[in-house]
Order: structure tokens, then C-alpha cells, then sequence
């Protein structure tokens, strides 16, 4: 029993791993997958990775051909837009069941996330962390936290086209500041303001996507999956 137990916690590790690898695009859109490379880079056998494989093409972020290969997919627009829908269907929702009376500690943490946010020499990483830490602060707020779970389990596509919005040079000073006002319109009691800078800042993102759409189009998938050609196989150190 603690032999299998302890397979099903390797084979989680392992599928995590990758999945953060495809989220903050280690391994890039359109990206060719060897199980033999990445179980090796990974010091693993080929079954955890091949199981892993197939959950994340369960969650649409990778792509099997049989005879072909396994290649990370495309972002997918219409994923994004499907993401984005729930997240702001939950996160608005949420505001409507704050509080009279927010708890203190929690305000504490969101304004020592918004201090950290604003450091100089923080990483684009860094920077995601404590994005999701902060949305999910305000869900605590509301007494729906545990639905945050759900929420970043559904939002795959949208945080790789996040993600490639910031290395477009977008500032995450920008979010930081939307992200000041929604505190602020929290801890003020204002939920109808709340609620419209939270709208703003949430779709702010497809801005950013249309943009690298248009100089960057072999990142997205354009309709039904077509068979794509093996280039290369994707190593890291």
C-alpha cells in the first residue's frame, strides 16, 4: 500500500511539473515532447510521463498523434475566452459576499502582496505568484476561497496568454496598480466600483492577446487540430 501511494504522488509530481513547465512556457506553444527526453531530464521512467501527457491533453495543453508525436498545444482563443468567462463569472460573483466586517489579517496579506508587487527587481514569475495569491485573497474575503482551486484548475490557456502578454513588454506595474484601486474599493465597502475595476482588469488581457496574434500567429491554433510536422524535440538543462 505505501509502495502504491507512493507511485500515485510520483506520477503527481511528475504531471505538475510539466504542467508548470507548459503554463509559464518552458516548453512553448507548438513545442515537440519526447517521453524518453523528459524522462530522463526528469529522472523518471517513461510510464509517469506518459500518464501526464495524457492529462494535460485531458485539460488541452498538449496535443498526441499517434505515429506523430506529442506536441504542446497552440493557445487556443476560444479556451482563453471560455476561461476568462468563468473567472470573472466567479470573481464578481465573489465581491457580492463580502463582509460588513473584512477580516483584518487577510486585508494584512493583500496589502503586504501589493507591497511586494511593487519591488524593482521582481521576476515575471514572481510577479504571477503573487497575482494568483492576490485573487485568491479576495476570494478568502468572501468566504470562497477553496472555489479558487477550481477556478486556476480551468485556466491553462488563459495564463499561457497572460504570460506571453507580459513578454510583450506589457509592465506588471500596470496590474499591480488595477489591483491597488480593487483593494481599495474592497476595504471601502464600494462593491459597485469594486466590481467594475475588477471587469477591467480581468479583460484587459485580450488586449495583449489580439497583439501577439498578429506578429506572433504560429502560437495560436486557428480552427480544427491539424498534424504538425516534428522539427525538433524539446531539451532543457
Amino acid at each position: 500500500m505505501a509502495q502504491a501511494n507512493e507511485r500515485r504522488t510520483s506520477r503527481h509530481s511528475i504531471y505538475l511539473k510539466l504542467r508548470q513547465m507548459v503554463l509559464t512556457l518552458e516548453l512553448p506553444p507548438g513545442a515537440a515532447l519526447s517521453e524518453n527526453e523528459l524522462a530522463t531530464a526528469l529522472g523518471v521512467s517513461r510510464t509517469p510521463v506518459r500518464e501526464s501527457l495524457i492529462l494535460l491533453a485531458q485539460e488541452g495543453l498538449v496535443q498526441v498523434f499517434p505515429k506523430v508525436g506529442s506536441f504542446v498545444s497552440r493557445v487556443d482563443p476560444a479556451q482563453v475566452a471560455d476561461a476568462q468567462f468563468l473567472r470573472e463569472a466567479v470573481e464578481l460573483a465573489s465581491l457580492d459576499s463580502l463582509p460588513t466586517r473584512l477580516d483584518p489579517a487577510v486585508v494584512d496579506e493583500l496589502r503586504d502582496n501589493l507591497g511586494r508587487q511593487q519591488r524593482p527587481e521582481l521576476g515575471l514569475e514572481e510577479f504571477f505568484a503573487l497575482d494568483e495569491a492576490f485573487h485568491h485573497g479576495l476570494m478568502r474575503l468572501s468566504g470562497h476561497g477553496d472555489v479558487w482551486t477550481t477556478v486556476a484548475a480551468a485556466k491553462g490557456h488563459l495564463d499561457r496568454a497572460r504570460r506571453l502578454g507580459l513578454h510583450e513588454n506589457v509592465s506588471p506595474a500596470v496590474f499591480t496598480s488595477q489591483h491597488r484601486e480593487i483593494l481599495e474599493a474592497v476595504i471601502d465597502g464600494h462593491v459597485p466600483l469594486a466590481h467594475a475595476r475588477m471587469r477591467d482588469h480581468l479583460r484587459a488581457v485580450f488586449d495583449d492577446i489580439e497583439r501577439i496574434r498578429a506578429h506572433s500567429p504560429e502560437l495560436f491554433s486557428t480552427g480544427p487540430s491539424t498534424v504538425p510536422v516534428r522539427r525538433s524535440v524539446v531539451v532543457w538543462e
